[in-house]
Formats: structure tokens, C-alpha cells, sequence
């Protein structure tokens, strides 16, 4: 049976709940220092306040961590340099992942390039040994490549029947208003990104662990794809939304 257990709780405070080497992916959406109210003040944090509360968090992470282990964190390019730098002494960063929002062209700042994107770090404890499933997140090609494509050397190559790999550039478009996923969060990620760091880098019946719960994107994205989940939120209104949001959707009791 699938589990999934929420925790009202501050993940620096409740880390101990979780016994060491037990979990094969660690999806991490935390606080930017960009001044979004959750209700509580942690994103009101300097640079450099964020840049050692970060640091202190996944310290406390990494030793929960299985040898074949992955982190995904969300961050802003504002802080991502200093962020990643200071990840890569402690893991081995295999990508910087570009999330490209498909914000629309609504005017912006007039004294420097509009930004909308945010960066996603992808880090392993072991190079060597780390679990990734490729052919899980492949993209199918349209009949109109595919076609082009099945000339006699082609034919039967996996990569043509199956997809090619995701670059790392993902366009997903944000959560607008009105968007039928939305929960009542100012940074609610969309489900299709969470669900592919799920399928690629946690095998079925693993443990995903949110440090940083929200809206309950990532215990969503477990679920639907049978891995059990172990996530933290400090907020007890958007635990309320995420219990809501999953006791909904599979009619299971929290535990």
C-alpha cells in the first residue's frame, strides 16, 4: 500500500522523524527571500540569512538520504549561484534545470530584461550509484518527426518509438488564477513538473520527501505514481489545502 504522512510541523524541528538512509528523493520547492507572505515571515529572510538557512536544512537532509538519492531544489537565479555552490561541496549537481513559466509579454522593468523563469538544482549523493529513469519522463515525438525520421537505419531505435530525453529547459506554463489545479498558494507549482522529477528519480513504492509541503503538489505527484511520501509544512492553513486536496482526489486517510 502507497503511504503518505503530513506533518504540521517545522522540517528543522521534525527532520528526526525520518529514519536515516530511508529516502530515495528529496523534492524541495523552500522560501526564494522574494518577499512572499505564507503567512508566517520565512520568506522575509537577507541573501545571506536565506543562503545559511538553506545550507542548514539540507545538512540535516542529506543524512536521510539512500546511496541512489536525488535532490531537486527550487530557487531563484538570485540566489542560485551562491546556493549551488555550496550544495556541490556536499553532493554532485548534475543539472541546472531552466523552469521556463511561459509568462506572457505584460510590460515588466525598463532597466533590465524581464525575468521569467526559475532555476531548479539536480543534485545525487552518488554519482556512481544514483536511480534515474529515463525512458519513465521520455517525450514522445510527433507523427510529423517520427515519420521523418524512420528512414532503414531508424527503424526499431528506442529513442524513436519511446521519446527523447528533456532537455533541460522545461516550458511548462505557471498556475495562472483560473487554472484548474489551483490552490489557494502564491507559488503553487504545476503538477506535470513535480510528477516528472517523480517518475525519473524515485522508483515505485520509494519514498519522496517534501521538506516544504505548500498546496501538496509533490504528495500528489507520489500517489499518482505509487511512491509513498513523508512531507513537512510550517503553515497549519495550507496543510489544511493539501489534506483536503489529497483526501479528494484517492480518499485516504493521512498517516
Amino acid at each position: 500500500m502507497i503511504r503518505y504522512s503530513l506533518f504540521n510541523e517545522d522540517f528543522l524541528t521534525g527532520v528526526d522523524r525520518i529514519q536515516d538512509r530511508s529516502i530515495d528523493l528529496v523534492i524541495a520547492d523552500p522560501p526564494y527571500g522574494l518577499g512572499k507572505d505564507y503567512g508566517n515571515g520565512s520568506d522575509m529572510k537577507s541573501s545571506h540569512e536565506l543562503i545559511k538557512w538553506t545550507i542548514d536544512w539540507v545538512d540535516l537532509v542529506i543524512p536521510k538520504l539512500k546511496h541512489s538519492a536525488s535532490i531537486y531544489i527550487f530557487t531563484t537565479w538570485r540566489h542560485s549561484p551562491e546556493i549551488f555552490s555550496a550544495m556541490k561541496k556536499r553532493l554532485t549537481m548534475m543539472n541546472e534545470i531552466i523552469w521556463d513559466r511561459c509568462v506572457p509579454s505584460m510590460g515588466g522593468s525598463t532597466r533590465r530584461f524581464s525575468s521569467v523563469h526559475d532555476t531548479i538544482g539536480f543534485f545525487v549523493l552518488s554519482h556512481k550509484e544514483y536511480y534515474f529513469d529515463l525512458d519513465a519522463v521520455r517525450i514522445p515525438y510527433d507523427p510529423e518527426t517520427k515519420k521523418a525520421r524512420t528512414r532503414s537505419r531508424f527503424v526499431g531505435k528506442k529513442w524513436l518509438e519511446l521519446g527523447y530525453n528533456p532537455k533541460d529547459v522545461w516550458r511548462v506554463s505557471r498556475l495562472h488564477r483560473l487554472h484548474r489545479e489551483r490552490e489557494d498558494h502564491p507559488t503553487q507549482k504545476p503538477l506535470e513538473i513535480i510528477e516528472r522529477m517523480v517518475k525519473a528519480s524515485c522508483p515505485e513504492g520509494g519514498v519522496v520527501l517534501d521538506p516544504f509541503c505548500g498546496s501538496g503538489t509533490t504528495i500528489e505527484a507520489s500517489v499518482n505514481n505509487r511512491r509513498n511520501c513523508i512531507a513537512f509544512e510550517i503553515n497549519p492553513r495550507y496543510c489544511e489545502i493539501s489534506q483536503n486536496r489529497i483526501e479528494t482526489k484517492y480518499s485516504k486517510r493521512l498517516v
